[in-house]
């Protein structure tokens, strides 16, 4: 029944789930002694695992069996606005479902590691996590010690090991490149963000489809950093008026600093080069001009994480994913491209 021992299986909660065939959230359930799973289906689990030798995380296992009503919110790069607003959407959500909100945050200088922010917060007792970690290396850290702990990652790409909620990156991107490509733009150039984030991974595959879809030709991209500085030395660093006509900026601040740096060089926004960034932020209307942009519903995504957070602490079915659709803002900074 369990396969031959030469394969030297990993015995893990989803190996079990498999050999019971069953889900892992089923499995998780089980150890956890939750009352909807059926009598039938737990000795069946337990019996896998005994065969197997499996041995849980006592510790995540102990925790989830407390009551605290605490989410506990790792926040990897809390300085930068995605993070920091998801972090507010999920603290207004959990308030109104009785819930509070334990978080930690891990900056650029990795003085706390997210393992370290995790045991921190699992030490005071959460009954559920929620993993704010937009660059993949942090996630990559972190598998291995939460499997069979509730668990949601703000990431829009699927994640065997966690429950994953987003705003819906791919989309808004393609949503930016469509407008440009309905003003009449041909050659749109991407300022991408850092490709170790998520997002920023999202919305260049977005960019990417989008032309490829138009059938016009594609510029490298120019990888950015998220910051106005780097859109405005970009800007800068432009010898003459260039051949591209619009730019979708990966977000709000680089193009801020590119429409900055732009205008100092004596270039126009939107007659010269449209531009289009990605966020909303709460100034973006007040940029000269007022910058063409893809809206976030952080509230949506913070209501929507804690609803499968809480969901999967009932035993109850619901989707592993969820992806929030954003809206196309359109305003001053783009236009019909130049003759």
């Amino acid at each position: 029944m369990l396969g031959a021992e030469d394969s030297k299986p990993t015995i893990s909660m989803r190996y079990v789930a498999s050999l019971a065939g069953v889900s892992h959230q089923t499995v998780s359930r089980v150890l956890n002694n939750h009352p909807s799973i059926r009598l039938s289906t737990r000795e069946k689990v337990l019996r896998v695992i005994d065969e197997v030798g499996y041995r849980p995380n006592n510790a995540a296992r102990a925790l989830a069996t407390k009551k605290s009503h605490r989410i506990g919110v790792l926040v990897d790069s809390p300085s930068s606005y995605g993070p920091s607003a998801v972090l507010r959407g999920i603290e207004e959500a959990a308030r109104e479902t009785g819930y509070s909100v334990s978080a930690v945050t891990v900056d650029e200088s990795r003085s706390t590691s997210p393992h370290e922010a995790v045991e921190h917060l699992m030490a005071q007792g959460v009954d559920a996590l929620c993993i704010i970690a937009p660059r993949a290396s942090s996630v990559d850290l972190l598998r291995e010690h939460l499997e069979g702990f509730p668990t949601l990652v703000v990431k829009a790409e699927t994640e065997p090991s966690f429950l994953t909620a987003s705003i819906d990156q791919h989309l808004g991107a393609t949503l930016a490149v469509e407008h440009l490509l309905a003003l009449g733009h041909r050659d749109v150039l991407h300022l991408a963000g850092p490709l170790d984030w998520f997002d920023a991974r999202g919305r260049e595959r977005g960019w990417f489809d989008a032309m490829v879809a138009s059938g016009f030709p594609m510029r490298p991209i120019v990888a950015g950093d998220w910051t106005s500085d780097f859109g405005y030395d970009f800007a800068m660093r432009l010898e003459s008026l260039p051949d591209f006509t619009a730019v979708f900026a990966a977000n709000d601040q680089m193009a801020l600093g590119l429409i900055h740096g732009l205008t100092e060089r004596g270039y126009r926004v939107p007659d010269d080069v449209s531009i289009i960034g990605f966020d909303d932020l709460a100034d973006a209307r007040h940029f000269l001009p007022p910058l063409s942009t893809v809206r976030q519903n952080f509230q949506a995504l913070g209501r929507r994480s804690v609803e499968m957070l809480l969901a999967e602490l009932a035993g109850e079915e619901s989707p592993h994913r969820a992806l929030i659709k954003p809206e196309l803002v359109i305003r001053q900074s783009t236009a019909a491209p130049r003759r």
